[in-house]
């Protein structure tokens, strides 16, 4: 994640502590010293929506296989001997796994930060008092845009609403609650209009992730943005994270899966603060860039461990065969091993990178996805050869 309110504004959030303390990008198992990383708990597949650019394919089906609530409590335990600090519950569409309320109040009796990334269609007032009451601290509803832009991307009509609804029950009783938008060619000209729905609900929080290639998104290289229509988005996320600030609304905005973004701050900021630009480039270094496999980990329905949510390609273990820790800390996993140290593995453009020690080159699944090369250099990169390489 880039905080653009932290990189633009110095405005401080939660999160904050796990992205940028002076040590983290230097981690290679964990978030920062002594702790773990942070794990996207996928706890079902089952959903009742049908997202175009879903990593995890689901449908409204039920599938075999799913951990136990014996098997899911067990798994939060070996998290809270290897001192994960944060559980994403995710799927799939969380809330509809019958034991949601009591593994998320067992994994914060076990002193572990409980989140949830959700379609919000379900949450209703009462569920929303549910989520607030077992302790869940932040929950992120995904909009993809407005009304029926919405709904066609997530293949549901009146999604839009029952997902704005949650926001407003979540709102409306003091729960955390931010929207999540994806980025692709059917929604980008949706920004403005996301931003006036920030604005508009009070809505405190957002994140705005570019699309991986993974699952059903796998089918949407294509309708990926342009490098040119990725630098036009970050502008205005730029411009309107500016405008909050200034105005004195509490905005906390971040995009998510491309550590060019970070770069790109940079960039823009030396030609009008270079001061600010020496903060940003100070904390970039800190935060060491994409830490898939070493901060952020994965663990499906199933119990499968991934490097992360989309690197769905590359097995790592099973929670029911070894614990999460053991698994984390393989020594002998080439792909996992590769990921904590793969600046001498990159290719291409990544490789000879100037801003290499604030990327880590960023999302390795997209470069599978397009050149058939875990370490080829990400595609979505849109920084250019003068802006990025090293002189030969």
């Amino acid at each position: 994640m880039i905080s653009v309110s932290r990189l633009l504004c110095g405005a401080e959030h939660y999160g904050d502590s796990l992205r940028y303390q002076h040590d983290a990008g230097s981690q290679r198992d964990g978030t920062t010293t002594g702790r773990g990383p942070v794990v996207v708990w996928n706890s079902t597949r089952t959903c009742n929506l049908r997202c175009r650019h879903c990593y995890s394919s689901s449908t409204d089906q039920t599938y075999d296989n799913e951990l136990t609530t014996t098997e899911a409590k067990k798994f939060i335990d070996d998290l809270a001997a290897f001192h994960v600090p944060v559980i994403l519950f995710s799927g799939g569409e969380p809330l509809l796994r019958p034991d949601f309320f009591e593994l998320a109040d067992y994994a914060r009796q076990h002193r572990i930060r409980c989140t949830l990334s959700t379609n919000g269609t379900l949450i209703t007032p009462d569920m929303a008092e549910r989520i607030k009451e077992v302790g869940v601290s932040y929950v992120g509803i995904s909009l993809d845009g407005i009304g029926d832009n919405n709904d066609r991307f997530r293949g549901r009509q009146g999604a839009f609403e029952a997902a704005l609804n949650g926001i407003r029950a979540c709102r409306s009783i003091g729960q955390r609650v931010g929207l999540r938008f994806t980025i692709n060619r059917h929604n980008l000209d949706q920004l403005p209009a996301i931003f006036k729905l920030i604005e508009d609900e009070d809505i405190p929080r957002v994140c705005f992730y570019h699309l991986v290639y993974s699952g059903r998104g796998s089918k949407m290289i294509n309708e990926d943005v342009s490098h040119a229509q990725t630098r036009q988005a970050m502008d205005l996320i730029m411009d309107r994270t500016l405008d909050y600030h200034h105005r004195g609304l509490n905005k906390e905005i971040l995009t998510v899966d491309n550590h060019a973004d970070g770069i790109y701050i940079y960039l823009s900021l030396l030609q009008t603060e270079p001061d600010r630009a020496e903060q940003v480039r100070l904390l970039l270094i800190a935060n060491g860039g994409n830490r898939t496999g070493i901060a952020i980990g994965a663990v499906d329905w199933s119990g499968n461990v991934y490097p992360d949510q989309f690197t769905r390609q590359h097995l790592l273990g099973n929670i029911r065969d070894q614990s999460f820790g053991e698994i984390w800390q393989n020594a002998d996993n080439p792909v996992l091993q590769g990921l904590k140290d793969r600046k001498p593995l990159l290719t291409g453009r990544c490789a000879r990178c100037r801003y290499l020690n604030m990327c880590n080159g960023n999302f390795r699944t997209r470069a599978e996805a397009v050149h058939g090369d875990f370490w080829a250099s990400d595609p979505a990169c849109y920084l250019s050869d003068q802006e990025i390489l090293l002189a030969e």
